[in-house]
């Protein structure tokens, strides 16, 4: 007995075939564009099949600000009859037409800095960098928060928020890679900063906020290994001092007297003959 397993075969599709009734009726095409002048459509570009008796006629379009576009026009006729007439035309762009960028939903055009004084910006209801209050969380300051005050905030910043804002503060201006931070001392991080403060938090780990008035971040939430120059040890990180060599110590106002003794020779005639210790 053969093998009975399904087989399955593949149908070939036919490519349409050129109509040539249809593929010759150009200037049927060219007058069934009514939306343009004439002198806006230029010339035949291309006929292409689109099914049996189905043809499409593209021209070039010179309308202003259309650069790359072209009319398409499509022709048809009845089976055994050479009357074709237009089924219909349209405006499409070409490969190298100028094209207005996609659209995209307003929350996707919004960047940071967007928002100014007196605009509001709603939170969609399904926004999943934000969870319930009364969900449990794994962040335990908002555990306590709760649980102290009897009730807690509507929503706070779920998992996936609280991954995405720490991801992004670590890859922005704030984190190790920013110009600053790798131009600073290896030994200035914030994690080891005076002026650093621990944000509260599973967060509190890796993000503090900047409190020196004079450093660039001042009043932005930083990575604990991020840096600058102003950090508060970076007078105590002198590579000219050493623990066991102490710093030489000079004092000009008390003066040694040193005798000098010239070589033979260097002693001029009106000055008197000194001893050197031979006959």
């Amino acid at each position: 007995m053969g093998n009975n397993e399904q087989v399955t075969r593949t149908v070939a599709t036919r490519a349409p075939r050129l109509d040539q009734v249809c593929a010759s009726a150009v200037e049927v095409a060219r007058a069934g564009i009514t939306e343009a002048g004439p002198s806006d459509v230029g010339d035949h570009l291309a006929a292409v099949a689109e099914g049996d008796r189905l043809v499409t006629h593209f021209f070039e379009c010179r309308l202003p600000g259309y650069r790359g576009w072209r009319w398409a026009v499509t022709v048809t006729r009845v089976p055994r009859s050479r009357n074709v007439t237009v089924c219909d035309t349209v405006l499409l762009p070409g490969p190298d037409a100028l094209l207005a960028p996609g659209w995209l939903p307003w929350q996707d055009r919004l960047q940071p800095g967007d928002l100014g004084p007196g605009d509001l910006l709603p939170t969609p209801p399904d926004d999943e960098r934000l969870a319930p209050g009364y969900v449990l969380s794994d962040d335990p300051a908002v555990e306590e928060t709760a649980w102290e005050l009897g009730f807690g905030r509507v929503r706070v910043m779920s998992r996936e928020g609280r991954m995405d804002t720490a991801q992004r503060w670590y890859d922005g201006d704030h984190g190790p890679a920013a110009p600053i931070s790798v131009a600073a001392p290896a030994s200035a991080r914030c994690g080891s900063c005076g002026f650093y403060l621990p944000i509260a938090g599973v967060l509190r780990q890796s993000f503090g906020v900047c409190g020196n008035y004079y450093a660039p971040d001042d009043g932005r939430a930083v990575s604990a290994d991020h840096g600058c120059g102003a950090h508060s040890e970076a007078l105590t990180d002198s590579p000219e001092t050493s623990a066991d060599e102490p710093p030489a110590v000079y004092d000009d106002s008390e003066v040694e007297t040193v005798p000098v003794i010239r070589p033979a020779g260097s002693v001029g005639t009106d000055e008197p003959v000194e001893p050197y210790g031979h006959g």
